[in-house]
């Protein structure tokens, strides 16, 4: 693959609902450019851009895919990512990376929910966009229909580049309205417009032509006096129109059959935005805050965006160049790792295949085999002037499950296993939850959660088994409570005596204080790190359901000890069964945790979506409405959300989406505590 300058790149993210065919748009501008001499099949498995064996055995894009295309002295870098909504993560790195979007909608289903999605995070990358209505020769196929759904839904206007010809099995290809030329099959020989169709085409030019002329003064002038513009004036103000999101191109064809591939790759290379016509990124630099151009000259900065570990190949870690150039052999400086880093082997990636290259100029994207320290999110640049980039906000993890060693050997791997699949995927995340005992990994899913495990064992050789998580409730008391015991153990030889007396009480301050209260030298303070050491210790392991407690303050106001029988250990098991006296005495209850709840749905669903909420103890914080969409604030227990995110996508037809983080702690309602513990208890036994 040749070198490409920075005007000569096009970074294109392929975003929009599963199977609105991405991924065989890819494949087919592989067959219509020659890289390929056939035309693979998602069904079949053999794609370029779906390679990952999940993938193949699913039918689904489960990864973002690079896939650049060369053609007419260009290079675009299409970035092809998985429409279903467990993977969103993964759509949001590749729009991080690209200058553009190319809306993928179907000819049937129109705006569906992985279309509003993809739309959203592309207002939040200020991205410029254009749509493509695919499929057009299916079944059923209706431009209008999907039209007006796409007007209906967009907040900027429409602009229709291409007119169908033909629509359903009669569709055979387009009416490209720049160069008023009709396109057939899969566009190569270009032909006269269609007598039927001429008029319609006339008529979609004049609003194109005005559209262009609207973003440029000096072309607005020039329609105003000649009535017309050329091509190149057309091409001219629709570039700078799509740059600033004055109007969304909409664009048709029936890419998985090879129908409208040229006028579709034209259009891209004549209007799509170059890395030179986007905005400057900020970064932190060594004196602050710095803003980096696209230019070869500037200080060297490549964002880290995605990562993948292979057994056979090693790690490969992709990258985009945002400022100054890549050599290969370059020794570059992570700066938040604090590592230097040797770019060995640099290539541009092809599905699975690594092209080598030797050079990467601002605004390309490439690979690198073989970091070591380097994972998603970083930034590469200079020691001498060292740069980091920030980092997408990706959604929470919502999905929950407990995982669980298949055998002794996994149960070594289960750490770096996770720790290296949380790289790889920034919605990803794992911790230990202390209160339960259990490793939690958190994702988006049920799917996103099945392909982290799939992965984790055939990548990492580590089998895991996955449970719905325990809640981590807590245990607490509600009012004072008194007890002592007496500790006495005597066999042949020194024997053991404790006695502590001790009250216990409510503490809001903090987890845990213990005042020594003890007058006259009953007891002799020295015994005071033994009898905290077991209070803790029963504090750490709960009494009534085996969870910790917290805010408890505990006074040892009285006690008795031995001249020669008196040991530490003794003092500390008086301290551990006098504290589980005194728990009894004071009102012990469990406490659930209880969440923050930001749900957005469309405002149809609200009524469904509170009455379900009701039915989960949820308590009414408020609403906020804003185009067409409610979004209900509510405090909910964890325990009624562990399966939301499935629920949700149920009641709302996949449109729902809702962010949750905790808030406090309140006491679990008796008659479920009751059902909690019996649980617990049994689960011990």
């Amino acid at each position: 693959m040749k070198e490409y300058s920075t005007e000569s790149l096009r970074n294109i993210a392929l975003a929009g609902h599963g199977s609105t065919g991405k991924t065989m748009m890819t494949e087919a501008f592989l067959h219509f450019t020659g890289v390929t001499t056939r035309l693979g099949k998602v069904e079949d498995g053999n794609t370029i851009s779906d390679f990952d064996e999940e993938e193949i055995r699913r039918h689904l894009s489960l990864y973002t895919s690079l896939i650049p295309i060369e053609y007419r002295g260009v290079k675009l870098n299409l970035l092809d990512t998985p429409g279903y909504t467990d993977f969103v993560g993964e759509m949001i790195s590749a729009l991080s990376v690209a200058d553009s979007a190319l809306i993928l909608l179907d000819s049937v289903g129109g705006v569906e929910v992985g279309t509003e999605i993809a739309w959203r995070y592309c207002d939040q990358f200020d991205l410029p966009r254009a749509v493509v209505i695919n499929k057009m020769d299916r079944d059923n196929a209706n431009y209008q229909k999907v039209m007006e759904e796409i007007a209906q839904f967009s907040d900027v206007r429409l602009l229709p580049v291409q007119l169908p010809w033909g629509e359903k099995l009669n569709f055979q290809g387009v009416i490209d309205l720049i160069g008023m030329k009709a396109y057939p099959a899969d566009g190569k020989e270009a032909q006269d417009i269609p007598a039927e169709l001429a008029d319609a085409a006339e008529e979609a030019r004049m609003t194109l032509v005005e559209a262009a002329a609207e973003s440029d003064e000096a072309l607005m002038e020039k329609y105003f006096e000649a009535g017309d513009l050329t091509q190149e004036e057309i091409l001219q103000g629709l570039r700078a129109a799509v740059r600033n999101r004055n109007f969304i191109p909409v664009l048709v064809a029936a890419a998985g059959n090879e129908k409208g591939l040229r006028p579709l790759l034209d259009f891209m290379v004549d209007v799509m935005p170059s890395p030179l016509d986007m905005p400057a990124r900020k970064a932190e630099g060594p004196n602050g805050e710095e803003k980096l151009s696209p230019s070869d000259d500037g200080p060297l900065a490549a964002y880290v965006w995605k990562t993948t570990a292979d057994p056979f190949v090693g790690k490969q870690t992709y990258f985009r160049v945002i400022s100054g150039v890549v050599q290969a052999d370059a020794r570059l400086w992570n700066a938040k790792k604090g590592a230097e880093e040797r770019m060995a082997s640099l290539s541009v990636m092809r599905g699975k295949e690594a092209i080598q290259v030797k050079t990467l100029h601002a605004g390309d994207i490439g690979t690198v085999a073989k970091l070591t320290e380097t994972a998603t999110g970083d930034t590469l640049s200079e020691k001498s002037h060292p740069l980091t980039l920030p980092v997408p906000e990706y959604p929470s993890a919502l999905y929950r499950v407990a995982v669980f060693p298949k055998t002794q050997a996994d149960s070594a791997k289960i750490t770096p296993s996770l720790t290296r699949l949380c790289e790889e995927d920034m919605t990803l995340s794992w911790f230990n939850e202390p209160a339960t005992g259990q490793t939690i990994l958190q994702g988006m899913g049920d799917q996103h959660i099945d392909v982290a495990i799939r992965r984790a064992e055939s990548k990492f050789q580590v089998g895991l088994r996955v449970e719905e998580p325990r809640v981590p409730y807590r245990e607490g008391i509600t009012k004072k409570g008194t007890a002592m015991y007496r500790h006495k153990k005597q066999t042949g030889g020194s024997g053991q005596f404790g006695e502590v007396h001790m009250t216990i009480e409510p503490y809001e301050e903090g987890d845990f204080e213990m005042t020594w209260d003890v007058f006259g030298g009953a007891i002799s303070q020295s015994f005071e790190p033994a009898i905290r050491k077991g209070i803790q210790n029963v504090m750490k392991e709960g009494v009534i359901a085996g969870y910790p407690m917290s805010n408890v303050k505990v006074s040892i106001f009285d006690g008795k000890e031995h001249p020669v029988d008196s040991k530490p250990v003794a003092f500390e098991i008086a301290a551990r069964e006098a504290f589980k006296l005194a728990v009894q005495q004071a009102g012990p209850v469990l406490f659930e945790p209880i969440m923050t709840v930001r749900i957005t749905v469309p405002e149809e669903n609200m009524g469904d979506v509170m009455g379900d909420l009701n039915t989960r103890r949820g308590r009414m914080q408020g609403s906020e409405a804003e185009s067409g969409r409610t979004t209900i604030i509510a405090q909910v227990p964890l325990a009624e959300m562990q399966r939301y995110t499935s629920s949700l996508r149920s009641l709302t037809g996949g449109r729902g989406y809702f962010t949750m983080e905790f808030s406090h702690y309140e006491i679990v309602p008796k008659h479920l505590a009751e059902g909690i513990i019996a649980q617990r208890q049994n689960d011990d036994k």
